[in-house]
């Protein structure tokens, strides 16, 4: 007899799935509502109540999902043959593949170290837990040795995993992770704001490195008075890894307030940890929009700066008006970092200041010639804007109805849909970037068209994304919900294609989303704020549950944006970032001097909101094409921010014009 809940019979009951289930007769038609029973059976680990209901999933077209699950959760029993069995069907990749990666953990927490050389490495990559699992596998096999792989994974600000352990152990015993890679990662710690780990690593050096937690105490307590009060053992290591602790605690909130108190004890420390504290002061204050934060970063000299610290490095300089400034910290940037699109334009906008034109020009030509919010820049520097949005396009797809039925017939794209119709949207995810993966641009073409006829707005964007060097501008910038969109661009008098920019950011138009912080819809309204919109509109008739509703989401959404666009000075990046991380933020961006946009987009300090503004206002552009507007340059759009309660001569856009 074959007992349901043992792995054996689960890989039978699978193996018949593929090779003979369509030709059997369906006595029910398995339920979605079972499968979706069954999924939160899985999350929650209730394997008995996983087992009662697999029997009524036979046939549903999602069945592979509960067998691997079945599966899953019997991982510490199951033997090698039933999980290799399961593993060479392959009936879905997304899933075996995760399978495999918790199989290896499994083998390697059980110390079956031949069973895991078996499977190991996985093709689909490894996460850091494998990874230190891996390494422990080869230093059994190879000795000591194979511990070397293992000193990068430590130099991490973010706590890892236990298998990480023992090799880190084995480091420090044999001296391979010496005190000052241990600092190092105690710095680390300390900037990613992890503190329960700062204090760990601190706790385990050697006596005169190590901080007690009764040091630490005070300082955790108030780090601005701690540095002020200067009680720390200057003589050593451990006492000027606390001050500099305290110093990176005290400049996360007000670097401007703890400077005079780091000029007070800088004098104490040596010069190599002087200039670290002046590096990590200088960047908080950057990213405060400080004016100072320019010159304090001269301070720190030479001192090596991480990625996120030399882009900030650049944005003071940016925001100082340092020309020179800026063409330093640039070239100071690892060859990968300088070339990104950002430092790339900001270099031959230095390069143009300092009357460097010839090397400019090479700069924006080769820039321009790609797509984007900064390429879009480089070409109004050129004074080509207007040609570039006018280049002719390439045709639009037409893809063969018989290759679309054929594509459509497939399981894996069978089971995206019903994926997608059951909202489980991850699941659908990883399903259709196998589907797309390593495909040429004909097939990504095809595929983002067949995507796009089955309402899969969002996939068949990113697919049609994903093409090397044939475009589909079409696919690329789809307008769904066209109506909807148009009569909230009229009844509310704003910019259809920025409506369709800011949508396409937020939802990639899947009308019924709802994010992890409860915004929904293609706008991506927050309940608070529909709420909030209903009343100014008098739209008594509102009810929470409508939110979601295309024609209610894109009118309020509407309403909002242009709300702040009028009391924003007309600006479209104000408004976008008042729309992503609220008015009061993007009140509060608008210090100093007078700006040029572009110039303030790029020093917003949130990364998530800088990243928004940037690609809806690309958005728009290429919207504005699309729905063959007048054309009007990115760099008159962004225009110049003036200082929160200043107002711009007649009352709107100092640069908006043609």
């Amino acid at each position: 007899m074959c007992v349901m809940r043992t792995p054996r019979c689960l890989i039978v009951a699978l193996l018949a799935v593929v090779v003979g289930v369509a030709s059997a007769p369906a006595l029910a038609q398995p339920s979605d509502a079972d499968f979706l029973a069954a999924r939160t059976a899985f999350e929650r680990g209730q394997r008995d109540r996983l087992e009662a209901l697999a029997p009524r999933l036979d046939g549903h077209l999602l069945q592979p999902y509960v067998d691997t699950w079945r599966l899953r959760l019997g991982l510490d029993t199951a033997t090698d043959d039933e999980v290799r069995a399961f593993l060479d069907a392959n009936v879905v990749p997304p899933l075996t593949q995760q399978l495999r990666v918790d199989w290896l953990k499994s083998l390697a927490r059980r110390g079956q170290w031949a069973r895991f050389a078996v499977d190991y490495p996985p093709p689909s990559g490894e996460d850091s837990e494998l990874a230190c699992y891996g390494i422990q596998y080869r230093r059994q096999r190879d000795g000591d040795a194979a511990l070397a792989a293992a000193k990068p994974l430590w130099f991490s600000g973010q706590a890892l995993p236990e298998a990480c352990d023992p090799l880190f152990d084995a480091l420090i015993a044999r001296g391979s992770l010496t005190v000052a890679d241990r600092r190092e990662r105690f710095r680390l710690a300390t900037q990613a704001g992890n503190v329960r780990l700062a204090r760990l690593i601190a706790g385990d050096l050697p006596a005169g490195e190590r901080i007690s937690p009764a040091e630490f105490a005070p300082v955790d307590r108030d780090p601005a008075r701690a540095l002020a009060s200067g009680n720390f053992r200057w003589r050593q290591p451990g006492g000027r890894e606390l001050a500099l602790y305290a110093l990176e605690r005290a400049a996360r909130s007000d670097a401007a307030q703890v400077r005079p108190a780091w000029e007070k004890q800088r004098g104490q420390l040596p010069e190599a940890e002087r200039r670290y504290g002046n590096a990590r002061i200088a960047y908080h204050a950057a990213r405060q929009l400080r004016p100072e934060a320019h010159a304090w970063y001269l301070e720190a000299g030479e001192q090596p700066l991480g990625e996120v610290e030399r882009a900030w490095q650049v944005r003071a300089a940016l925001r100082a008006g340092s020309w020179n400034g800026v063409l330093a910290a640039i070239d100071r940037m690892p060859a990968t970092q300088a070339a990104e699109t950002a430092w790339r334009y900001w270099r031959a906008r230095a390069l143009a200041a300092l009357g460097r034109g010839t090397e400019a020009d090479a700069l924006y030509a080769a820039l321009a010639a790609e797509d984007g919010f900064y390429p879009l820049l480089a070409a109004d520097a050129q004074g080509r804007g207007a040609e570039k949005m006018r280049e002719p396009r390439p045709a639009a797809v037409a893809t063969d109805p018989q290759w679309l039925a054929t594509f459509g017939a497939r399981a894996d794209v069978k089971r995206v849909l019903k994926l997608a119709q059951l909202d489980l949207r991850p699941e659908m995810l990883r399903e259709w970037a196998q589907i797309v993966r390593g495909a040429d641009d004909d097939t990504l073409l095809a595929a983002a068209d067949y995507a796009r006829r089955q309402g899969l707005y969002d996939r068949a964007i990113n697919t049609a994304e994903r093409t090397g060097s044939r475009h589909d501008f079409g696919l690329r910038y789809l307008m769904p919900y066209r109506s909807e969109f148009g009569s909230a661009a009229r009844d509310h008098a704003v910019d259809e294609a920025l409506l369709f920019g800011i949508a396409r950011q937020e939802s990639r138009f899947v009308a019924d989303i709802v994010s992890s912080a409860g915004a929904v819809g293609l706008m991506q309204l927050m309940p608070a704020t529909a709420r909030w919109v209903a009343r100014e509109l008098k739209r008594s008739d509102f009810r929470p549950d409508r939110i979601a509703d295309v024609g209610t989401n894109t009118g309020f959404g509407a309403f909002y944006f242009k709300y702040w666009l009028d009391r924003l000075d007309a600006l479209p990046a104000l408004a976008a970032a008042a729309y992503n991380a609220g008015p009061g933020r993007a009140q509060a961006w608008r210090n100093g001097a007078p700006l040029e946009g572009a110039i303030w987009v790029e020093t917003i300090p949130f990364n998530e909101t800088r990243d928004y503004v940037k690609k809806v206002l690309a958005n728009a552009m290429y919207y504005t094409r699309e729905l063959n507007q007048p054309y009007v340059s990115l760099t008159a759009r962004l225009g110049t921010v003036l200082p929160r309660g200043t107002t711009a001569p007649n009352g709107g856009n100092l640069a908006l014009s043609p």
